[in-house]
């Protein structure tokens, strides 16, 4: 996804989490303004303000250039309501800038509801106001296996996660060849691990 593209002016990052996009955005963003659960999981030192994000944001019309949503929309219940906050603190141009996982295991559990397909990122977009301007998958077949595989041998008593490691680390190698490229790619349409998309905020909608 070209972050130094998209992402610019005054951003906030909904569900932020640890921030682990921060160092691919910040370089292009004037500010950046977090957010996320009271209770999350993830600790932020840098949090700006604390939300329920399957209820209405406290948050001022047209506040933002851009939205960072980075594995949250499967942790939402109501994602329509998101979709519509989204697009309304978003001031004209603005960006929205996600991914979500598909192939991937139950986290974060029991607040883990959806697993979407591009074709319903597509339409909750369009049917909220904005146009997407590029929808990718994200790794493929070999990515998928190894996750499943590593996770599952993680849990071997001592020498599981050394295992686990090395398997990954031999999948990064894999991807990293000619032919290893070849296969996550010719497999990331049918079997991706995530989905990235990047929507414009269309102004005509609302």
């Amino acid at each position: 996804m070209r972050n130094k593209e998209y992402a610019k002016g005054n951003l906030i990052d909904l569900g932020c989490g640890n921030v682990p996009l921060y160092d691919a955005y910040n370089a292009f963003v004037t500010d950046n303004f977090c957010v996320d659960w009271e209770n999350s999981s993830h600790k932020n030192e840098f949090l700006d303000m604390t939300a329920d994000l399957n209820m209405p944001l406290e948050i001022r019309d047209n506040s933002f250039d851009t939205i960072i949503l980075s594995d949250v929309l499967e942790h939402i219940k109501e994602p329509k309501l998101l979709w519509n906050e989204m697009y309304r603190i978003l001031r004209k141009e603005g960006t929205l800038i996600m991914n979500v996982p598909f192939f991937y295991w139950l986290h974060e559990e029991p607040h883990d509801y959806y697993r979407y397909t591009k074709h319903a990122l597509i339409a909750m977009a369009n049917e909220s106001g904005f146009e997407v301007i590029e929808i990718e998958s994200l790794g493929g077949a070999p990515e998928i296996l190894t996750d499943i595989t590593a996770k599952t041998i993680r849990r071997i008593p001592l020498i599981g996660k050394q295992i686990s490691k090395l398997i990954q680390k031999l999948t990064w190698i894999f991807i990293n060849l000619k032919f290893g490229k070849k296969v996550s790619r010719s497999t990331s349409a049918s079997f991706p691990i995530c989905y990235g998309l990047i929507a414009k905020k269309n102004n005509t909608q609302q």
